[in-house]
C-alpha cells in the first residue's frame, strides 16, 4: 500500500516540478511571438446574433495576454510519464520500475488522447491568433473540431467495445452491477466525450478552469486507486500536478489561458478515465461523472438552454449572457468570486460523486 501511494504522489510532484521549471521558458515565447488574440471577445453563437455584453466585459482580457497556456499540462504530463519509463528501462530496481506508471491495459489510450487532442486544440489556437480577425476565419471551425473529437471517441469506443470487450454500463450492486447496452455502447461512449468537450468552454474565467479539472482529476485518481487501477491513478494524479502548475500562473492576472490545447485533450481524457473506471475496473464510474464533472455540465446545460430559449421564445434569454459563469460576472459579480465559488462547488461534488463511487 505504501509503494502504492509513492507510485502516485511522487510522479504527481514530479509533474507539478516540471511544470512550474517549464513555464517561466513558454511564458518568454508566448509573450516574445505575441500569441494571444488581436481582438477582444467573440462572435456569434450558436444562437446566432453577437456577444455585446460578453465583448464589454472582456473588451480588455483577452488582448495581450497569451493563449496556448495549456501546454504546461500536456507537456509535464508527457516528459513526467516518459522521464519515469526511461529511468526504469535505464536504472532497473525496485523504485525506479515502481514509478513507471506507462501500461497498456491501463494508460496508453488516455495518455495518447490527452496528447492528441491537445496537439488539434494547439492548432486550433494558433489558426485563431494567426487569423485574420475574423472569428469564423480564426480557428478551426466549430463544425470541424467536433468532426475531429468524433473521430477520436469513436476510435476510442471501437477499441473498448471490441479490443476490451466492453459494452456495459457500471452500476451500484442495489441495480444488478451492470447494465449490458450492447453496440449502443458506441455511441453511448461518442455522445459522453461529446458532452465533455462541449463543458471545455468552462475555460473563461482567470484560475476557473485549472482548479476544476484539477479537482476533477483529484476524484477520479481516487476512484481508480480504491479500483487497485494504480497505474491509472498515478496517470490522473500527474494530470493534478500539472494542471496545479499552470494554475498556480494562472490565477487572477492571468500569464496565459488555458485555450484549446488544454481544455480539449483534459475533456477528452476525463471521459477516457471514467470509462476506464466503470465496468472496466469493476465500479460505475460513468454513473457518477455528472456529478463530479458538475462544472462542465452545469456550463454545458446553461448554453443549452440559452439558445432553446432564444430559438423558442422569440430571441428571449434565461442569462444575461451565457455560459452560466459569465451571467455571474454580468449581474456584478468580481470575477475572482465567481471563480473561487466554482471551486468550492466543485470540490463538493468531486467528493460525493468520489464517495458515491466508493460505496459500491
Amino acid at each position: 500500500m505504501i509503494a502504492d501511494v509513492e507510485k502516485i504522489f511522487i510522479p504527481a510532484i514530479l509533474a507539478f516540478t516540471i511544470g512550474i521549471a517549464f513555464t517561466p521558458f513558454l511564458t518568454r515565447f508566448l509573450y516574445k511571438h505575441q500569441m494571444w488574440k488581436k481582438k477582444s471577445g467573440k462572435g456569434a453563437g450558436m444562437g446566432g446574433g453577437g456577444t455585446p455584453i460578453f465583448n464589454e466585459l472582456h473588451k480588455d482580457k483577452e488582448v495581450n495576454t497569451p493563449r496556448m497556456g495549456g501546454i504546461v499540462i500536456w507537456f509535464s504530463t508527457f516528459v513526467t510519464i516518459a522521464g519515469c519509463w526511461l529511468l526504469a528501462d535505464l536504472l532497473p530496481g525496485t523504485f525506479t520500475n515502481k514509478l513507471d506508471l506507462l501500461s497498456r491495459n491501463q494508460t496508453w489510450i488516455p495518455l495518447f488522447t490527452l496528447i492528441f487532442g491537445a496537439l488539434v486544440g494547439l492548432i486550433d489556437d494558433y489558426l485563431e491568433i494567426r487569423g485574420s480577425g475574423d472569428y469564423a476565419a480564426g480557428g478551426l471551425s466549430l463544425k470541424k473540431r467536433l468532426g475531429i473529437i468524433f473521430v477520436i471517441a469513436l476510435s476510442a469506443a471501437l477499441w473498448f467495445y471490441f479490443k476490451l470487450d466492453v459494452h456495459s454500463i457500471g452500476l451500484p450492486t442495489i441495480w444488478g452491477g451492470a447494465w449490458d447496452i450492447g453496440w449502443l455502447f458506441i455511441p453511448f461512449f461518442v455522445v459522453v466525450i461529446l458532452a465533455l468537450y462541449s463543458g471545455g468552454v468552462i475555460d473563461g474565467l482567470d484560475g476557473l478552469s485549472g482548479g476544476i479539472f484539477a479537482t476533477m482529476f483529484a476524484s477520479y485518481a481516487g476512484i481508480a486507486f480504491y479500483q487497485q487501477q494504480i497505474n491509472l491513478a498515478a496517470f490522473s494524479a500527474v494530470i493534478v500536478g500539472a494542471t496545479l502548475a499552470f494554475l498556480w500562473f494562472n490565477i487572477p492576472p492571468a500569464r496565459f489561458y488555458m485555450s484549446e490545447t488544454g481544455t480539449m485533450g483534459l475533456t477528452i481524457t476525463l471521459g477516457i478515465v471514467a470509462f476506464m473506471t466503470d465496468s472496466l475496473g469493476g465500479g460505475y464510474g460513468i454513473l457518477v461523472l455528472p456529478i463530479i464533472a458538475f462544472p462542465l455540465a452545469a456550463t454545458t446545460l446553461s448554453n443549452i438552454i440559452q439558445v432553446s430559449s432564444k430559438k423558442l421564445r422569440s430571441g428571449k434569454k434565461v442569462f444575461l449572457v451565457a455560459p452560466i459563469h459569465h451571467h455571474f460576472e454580468a449581474i456584478g459579480w468580481p470575477a475572482y468570486k465567481v471563480t473561487m465559488r466554482y471551486w468550492i462547488i466543485g470540490v463538493v461534488f468531486a467528493m460525493l460523486g468520489l464517495v458515491l463511487a466508493l460505496l459500491g
